[in-house]
């Protein structure tokens, strides 16, 4: 096995694509392992992509799609810019507080980052922001979106683990809060420092709120009818997916009128791409991730993890170390299908509740993707924007100390999780 390990290390070095990575090295156990056949392991591929709640990934990210581009931005940002465009900082905040409401929308972090950065940045840097810094909390705050409800990931890890993704959903409501309120923090400090204005010297009247609000509210309410949905039983995970692809082509043509008919054949294709790129990584993951309980690394590492401690604090802590670091070197949806089945056995020994566990695992991923030398955001950013990844990095310091501090409030504050899901949906 540790011949596989050093396969995959060994292709992701050379820059070979994750899915290929992970497929390459399932293939050097499955050709290699006694009493295994090689064809085990497309059965096992083709398995990974035969669940009826993966039905929910295409539909999701297509309304993600329709959402970003059928009018939906503009108004989003003008909600953004009357709430907080009056504080110091005052576009940078806008940032931040655009990712809470696309989050809703898009459910992608790569998505959000790669909006702002096309819309935001440019007039960061025409204000007087330095093209470094904008990058920064444009990636940083891109780490919300697959928190704030409907998360990819959180669909994911529900379909792997069997957790209700009803339950993710809304425990994601909170912490993505919390990290959007910790990246504000950051930014007045910086901006302070730095002498970054304010948008306007004040506050947006109140009934000027309720009319940004009243055109954006069609967009708003699509995490609303998700949740709602889910929470009175009108409709599976799954279905939701259908639901919210439908109701994101009726507010693009209908309500907006700013999507047309001739704009779909882009937008399938664009989400196909994006869809076709998960379910890859998720055959391929299945694969190894077979290959690696076949060889009962699962059980060797809950016992590696017990041998150390059997304090739930100290499994949390090594656990959220060895993500940080993984989410570093490895793309997050990989590690993600592979790791849920690994560690949710372990963490449910200890009593720790697998909703709670959840959002720690996906925030610990999106961290990831915001770091070098792998973060998918950071690539994302960095060049559209036009900056080298060492100037990013020298800006992302303080907003990734931040994300980590709420990663860790999260972590050992059950109730930041579980407190909006067990009223909602009781325990």
């Amino acid at each position: 096995m540790s011949f596989v390990f050093a396969s995959m290390a060994g292709l992701l070095t050379l820059g070979l694509p994750i899915a290929f990575s992970l497929g390459l090295a399932a293939c050097v156990f499955f050709l290699s392992a006694p009493g295994v056949s090689p064809a085990f392991m497309i059965q096992r591929m083709v398995a990974a992509t035969e669940a009826f709640p993966l039905l929910a990934v295409p539909f999701f990210i297509f309304a993600g799609a329709i959402m970003t581009q059928g009018g939906i931005t503009e108004r989003i940002f003008g909600l953004a810019d009357a709430l907080v465009g009056h504080r110091v900082g005052g576009l940078a905040q806008v940032n931040v507080l655009n990712s809470v409401f696309i989050g809703g929308m898009s459910g992608s972090g790569n998505a959000d980052a790669a909006i702002d950065s096309k819309t935001l940045v440019p007039v960061m840097v025409s204000k007087g922001y330095s093209k470094p810094f904008a990058a920064a909390v444009t990636a940083a705050s891109g780490v919300i979106a697959p928190i704030i409800p409907p998360g990819i990931g959180m669909l994911i890890y529900g379909f792997i683990a069997d957790v209700s993704v009803g339950r993710l959903f809304i425990g994601g409501i909170v912490p993505g809060l919390l990290l959007a309120l910790g990246l504000m923090i950051v930014v007045h400090v910086v901006s302070k420092r730095r002498g970054y204005g304010r948008q306007r010297g004040h506050r947006v009247p109140f009934r000027d709120v309720l009319s940004h609000v009243r055109h954006a509210a069609w967009a708003l309410m699509l995490p609303v009818l998700i949740l709602v949905g889910l929470r009175f039983g009108a409709f599976t995970p799954t279905e939701a997916g259908a639901v919210a692809a439908a109701y994101a082509v009726f507010v693009g043509m209908v309500v907006y009128r700013e999507l047309h008919w001739r704009d779909l054949g882009p937008i399938v294709a664009e989400s196909l791409a994006a869809t076709a790129v998960v379910m890859l990584i998720l055959a391929t993951a299945n694969a190894l991730m077979w290959a690696l309980t076949w060889e009962r690394i699962p059980m060797k590492m809950a016992q590696a993890l017990f041998s150390l401690s059997d304090n739930p604090y100290v499994i949390l802590l090594l656990i959220n170390i060895l993500l940080l670091f993984l989410g570093c070197i490895m793309e997050g949806t990989a590690l993600l299908i592979i790791l849920t089945p690994i560690l949710v056995p372990v963490i449910t020994k200890l009593g720790i509740d697998p909703v709670h566990f959840g959002l720690i695992f996906v925030v610990n991923l999106t961290i990831g993707a915001v770091t070098p030398p792998v973060g998918t955001i950071l690539y994302t950013v960095c060049s559209i924007v036009g900056v080298s990844v060492e100037e990013f990095t020298r800006e992302l310091w303080p907003f990734l100390i931040a994300l980590v501090a709420v990663l860790f409030l999260i972590t050992y504050i059950p109730p930041t999780v579980l407190w909006l899901p067990n009223l909602v949906m009781g325990n």
